[in-house]
């Protein structure tokens, strides 16, 4: 067998398709996967039909994926988190056993954030929160600059509420349960309406949707809303629910926990990742096609957003729940046929799947909501599987999320300067 650590390819010699699947042990379409992570980059040869890759790159990647595998000291291969709330498969992913899809398009929000902290099937689960809780929450995010994020304020929103609960840092389940049963319709009550109405009865979907568009409700959209959520409350250990995981370990309590998860979601590449699709997608319907904004993007350098995902070969299924809901929304026909001419075009260079990105761009551009709306959607959602995460951390010996760094500095003692 040929050693790729060592195999003689020369500096800038291009690799096919196929010679990079071979090299990296995987299938051809994943190949594209990794580029839609930025881990490769493709390039359309002039006249060619196919994209080739810098032979050097995906050595380089094949040899990183080799060292995770083994668990290489510092590759973080060596770090795996017994749980039993979300098991991710090839394109299903399930809740405590429990088919995700099925749990989400079955029942509420509160009831599937309820089976991830209990096990338990709540019908008419309903959240609350004190008055004077969601008053303090809603003067300190009301102080905020008119320029402040949407996770600026949940995260001031979660310091406030933490701020007047004095039993905070009882992390027994039941003051948790309590705790995340508040905490999450305060976050919810203290963003400022987008309309003259405002709610803080009824389904969290519906207290939510008067925070992100001035429009009135209707059956179909408030259902495509409660939806999302349900699907978005968890998916396995993604940056900000090991964040949170790390929090608990070191036994900072529930409101901490959410706050470190909120710190991490605001990255462009996990929670703010549906605004820049949001925002391709109303380039894509003032163009009328697809075609020069995906040329944009690739001419930039930069990967077609809404498109891809690590965990999945074909179409995320919580994108493909979303768009089948939104179909029964009339007056998001023009944002679908924008999402479908965009995985179409891209698909003449990459063959990718829409991911939950794209989905929620489609939802928040037919609702009139501001680019920000999907990350405001996912932070409210993933809430509840952070407070799933920590309940479970708070279970397993503190201080277990503390790995040793791999230490490739100058080798001590070093003479310090005169």
């Amino acid at each position: 067998m040929r050693d790729h650590d060592t195999a003689p390819h020369g500096p800038g010699r291009r690799l096919s398709t196929k010679e990079t699947a071979e090299l990296l042990g995987v299938k051809p379409e994943t190949v594209y996967a990794y580029v839609s992570r930025g881990l490769l980059s493709s390039r359309r040869e002039p006249g060619g039909r196919a994209s080739t890759f810098e032979a050097g790159e995906v050595e380089a990647l094949a040899r990183r994926n080799r060292r995770e595998a083994a668990g290489t000291p510092g590759s973080g291969g060596d770090l795996s988190v017994r749980t039993r709330i979300t098991l991710i498969g090839r394109d299903r992913y399930f809740y405590r056993g429990a088919d995700a899809v099925e749990l989400a398009t079955r029942h509420t929000y509160e009831e599937v954030a309820e089976w991830l902290w209990t096990g338990r099937l709540t019908p008419g689960a309903a959240f609350s929160a004190p008055d004077t809780t969601v008053e303090v929450a809603r003067r300190a995010v009301d102080a905020l600059s008119e320029h402040a994020s949407p996770v600026d304020r949940l995260r001031v929103a979660a310091i406030a509420a933490a701020a007047e609960d004095p039993l905070r840092f009882d992390l027994s389940e039941e003051a948790v349960l309590n705790t995340a049963r508040t905490l999450i319709p305060t976050l919810v009550a203290a963003l400022p309406p987008a309309a003259y109405e405002r709610t803080d009865d009824g389904p969290l979907a519906h207290r939510l949707w008067y925070r992100l568009t001035g429009r009135p409700a209707d059956e179909a959209s408030l259902r495509v809303l409660d939806t999302a959520l349900a699907l978005l409350a968890d998916h396995d250990l993604a940056a900000s629910t090991l964040a949170v995981r790390v929090a608990a370990s070191a036994r900072a309590h529930a409101y901490a926990a959410v706050s470190a998860g909120l710190g991490v979601l605001e990255g462009p590449l996990h929670g703010a990742a549906s605004g820049v699709a949001h925002r391709m997608l109303l380039d894509v319907l003032d163009q009328g096609t697809a075609v020069p904004v995906i040329a944009a993007e690739l001419r930039a350098g930069r990967r077609v957003p809404g498109l891809g995902h690590r965990l999945y070969e074909g179409e995320d299924p919580r994108a493909r729940v979303l768009f089948g809901l939104l179909e029964q929304v009339p007056r998001a026909e023009s944002a679908l046929l924008a999402a479908r001419d965009i995985v179409a075009t891209t698909a003449r260079h990459t063959p990718l799947h829409a991911n939950v990105d794209l989905a929620l761009a489609v939802f928040t551009a037919s609702a009139g909501m501001p680019a920000a709306a999907g990350e405001t959607i996912f932070a409210v959602a993933r809430t509840a599987g952070w407070i799933a995460h920590a309940l479970e951390e708070y279970g397993e010996r503190p201080l277990r999320m503390r790995p040793s760094g791999h230490y490739v500095g100058p080798r001590p003692p070093q003479t310090l300067p005169e």
